[in-house]
């Protein structure tokens, strides 16, 4: 008689696009509307971990202990339904992005409050590559400032895959320099906050 257990849901940190005021936080807003997640608050990373960004300036966290800056975000709750269509947005089958632990504190900084949530960071097959890319220098928060230039997926060329949009990114041939001048990214050259 008691029917299937209800999933408990998932934290997730999120730090970039699908933060409040960023173009994927719609998606956040929908699962919102129909009890699928849940806004629980501010945060931050409990330790240092580098967030880059990469072509068409999409942010990127890195699983780099130690490196970095101790990055802000916000944390969901996310039902199962809710997770799935994050892991789709993220591109976790394709191997873009890779759903791992990642322990953050409230902002209010007391680290009683520390706890293990889960994370979108970067696939292992490139994050180091990323990191080198930006100079070895991250943000702490991806603000509007730093989001600057940021393009829609619809708006990307469509004939490259993600994956293959970030080999050109991160490689220094030729071809990059060339594919880089296309993105005709406005605004200045990433800087560290």
């Amino acid at each position: 008689m008691g029917g299937a257990p209800v999933a408990k849901p998932a934290l997730i940190f999120t730090y970039g696009t699908l933060k409040q005021g960023f173009p994927n936080h719609s998606l956040l807003q929908d699962m919102m509307a129909t009890g699928d997640a849940t806004f629980l608050g501010s945060c931050r990373t409990l330790h240092r971990l580098p967030l880059v960004c990469g072509p068409f300036r999409v942010p990127f966290l890195l699983n780099l202990p130690g490196r970095g800056q101790r990055v802000s975000g916000e944390l969901y709750a996310a039902s199962p339904n809710a997770l799935a269509k994050m892991d789709e947005l993220e591109g976790i089958a394709r191997g873009h992005y890779e759903r791992l632990p990642i322990e953050i504190e409230w902002q209010r900084g007391d680290l009683e409050n520390a706890e293990t949530v889960q994370a979108y960071y970067a696939h292992r097959i490139y994050a180091e590559a990323l990191w080198k890319r930006s100079g070895e220098e991250g943000y702490n928060c991806y603000t509007e400032i730093v989001a600057r230039g940021y393009v829609k997926r619809k708006d990307r060329p469509q004939h490259l895959t993600f994956l293959d949009q970030i080999r050109l990114f991160v490689s220094d041939s030729a071809e990059t320099q060339c594919f880089n001048r296309a993105e005709q990214t406005p605004g200045p050259a990433p800087y560290p906050i």
